[in-house]
């Protein structure tokens, strides 16, 4: 058997938390079921990340990364409706192809709200960032545009919270999205 190093383990670590925040958020999930899932002992988990947090902090910014690297990827020599619909196209494909990315963007939401609450404002500074990032890279293809970018986010987020609830594709509530941002069928299994 070959060993992983401890940057492999930790990616396997924030592989594992991606999946197991995804349905559980962070409250309704143990690092035991994290360490579990990866094969190592709780204490090996905590040599690589210094608490439950921090795990679920990197399988948050490793989610918004990806879905940053998507938009750039797609929007890549476009501009405008290209940049917009080619964008759209990516990241509907993704969502039906890895749930387990869209049911994280929601859990880390939540997890926000829930930590500043308590009174942690430094997870959702974190989580901030990430989005701001997110938008820096639709905003420039859209043409620099506020009002064009604050649509786009806009309908992501209106998809995000659609698909969350489990609306089919080809139902009603699709048919005033644009063409590009509809599932028809591509969450079907």
């Amino acid at each position: 058997m070959v060993r992983m190093s401890a940057d492999e383990r930790r990616e396997s670590v924030i592989r594992a938390a991606t999946s197991e925040f995804a349905r559980g958020g962070y409250h309704g999930t143990s690092t035991e079921a994290i360490a579990k899932r990866v094969g190592v002992s709780q204490p090996y988990l905590f040599r690589l990340f210094p608490g439950k947090k921090a795990i679920f902090l990197a399988a948050s910014e490793r989610c918004m990364d990806d879905t940053v690297r998507t938009f750039a990827e797609a929007a890549e020599g476009l501009e405008g409706e290209e940049a917009l619909h080619a964008m759209a196209n990516a990241y509907t494909r993704v969502i039906a192809e890895q749930p387990e990315r869209l049911m994280m963007q929601m859990q880390t939401y939540v997890a926000v709200a829930a930590a500043e609450a308590e009174g942690d404002h430094g997870f959702g500074e974190a989580v901030r960032a990430g989005w701001m990032r997110l938008w820096d890279t639709v905003h420039l293809p859209l043409g620099a545009d506020e009002a064009e970018t604050t649509v786009f986010m806009a309908y992501g987020m209106l998809i995000n919270c659609l698909v969350a609830m489990g609306f089919p594709p080809g139902h009603r509530v699709w048919e005033g999205m644009y063409p590009s941002a509809r599932l028809k069928g591509r969450l079907e299994k």
